[in-house]
């Protein structure tokens, strides 16, 4: 279990490099008592979600490709993208170098537990996968 208070914090430092390096905007945050957190980055074309449900102890990451502004159709797999679907698409593409240099870019932050340490996970692996966005957008 996490609280609302400390994922808002982790996911804004973790994930700081959508807004430093992708130019996203922090654009919303969904807190549902202590059950369901929800953070939004968004650039023109993108939606990138990362939320967390504490009793099932799920976090999922999703970019959504923006139709005219708007979200996607959850259901629609073409503009709705798990990190698990980019990943399986980007990681194997990339050099062993890449990797590494990603690793250490994430190195200096600090892990108290099991889901910061998922955050942390996830956020690396969209970092690469957002580095290299274009291999999916033409799959």
């Amino acid at each position: 279990m996490i609280s609302a208070d400390n994922f808002v914090q982790k996911v804004k430092k973790y994930y700081s490099f959508l807004v430093d390096e992708f130019d996203f905007k922090l654009s919303d945050e969904k807190i549902r008592g202590n059950v369901f957190y929800e953070i939004h980055y968004k650039d023109p074309s993108r939606i990138v979600s990362i939320s967390y449900e504490n009793i099932e102890e799920y976090m999922l990451v999703i970019v959504y490709l923006l139709e005219n502004g708007l979200l996607p159709d959850y259901d629609d797999k073409r503009k709705t993208l798990h990190i698990s679907a980019l990943t399986r698409v980007i990681l194997p593409r990339l050099e062993k170098a890449e990797i590494s240099q990603n690793r250490d870019f994430f190195s200096h932050f600090a892990v108290n537990n099991d889901i910061e340490r998922r955050l942390l996970k996830l956020a690396s692996e969209l970092r690469l996968c957002l580095k290299h966005f274009g291999l999916i957008v033409l799959e």
